[in-house]
């Protein structure tokens, strides 16, 4: 028996507002959505390179204001990308050294959930 890295659930608010921040900033894709008639929730999955994330619509899902981590290599070209080359205008992270010896970018989405980007260093 294997074990696969888990799949982090959001919760979401707002469609528009969710693809803003999550795939014109972050720059996640959508692989795929979930909606059984126009006037129901929408499920969704997006990725960035290995991390898979799940947003969802559905109330009953999950607990807004959650977090989850996502292992990165380069926590200081995370930062120069989402601060430099893709700005948001309500979004100013910094990356912080942690006392475990590891650098963490810190994002909250527009529904209060975070991402913790985490390097490992030393």
């Amino acid at each position: 028996m294997a074990f696969q890295p888990a799949i982090p659930v959001f919760r979401i608010f707002d469609y528009d507002q969710a693809l803003a921040f999550y795939r014109d900033w972050l720059g996640f894709t959508v692989d795929w959505e979930h909606q059984y008639t126009p006037d129901y929730p929408r499920y969704l999955q997006i990725s960035r390179g290995g991390t898979l994330l799940h947003l969802t619509e559905h109330h009953g899902d999950c607990t807004p204001g959650s977090k989850a981590v996502i292992h990165v290599d380069d926590a200081d070209a995370l930062h120069q990308e989402i601060t430099s080359i893709r700005r948001h205008p309500r979004m100013n992270p910094s990356v912080q050294t942690m006392p475990w010896n590891a650098k963490v970018v810190e994002v909250t989405d527009p529904f209060g959930n975070k991402i913790w980007s985490h390097q490992s260093v030393g």
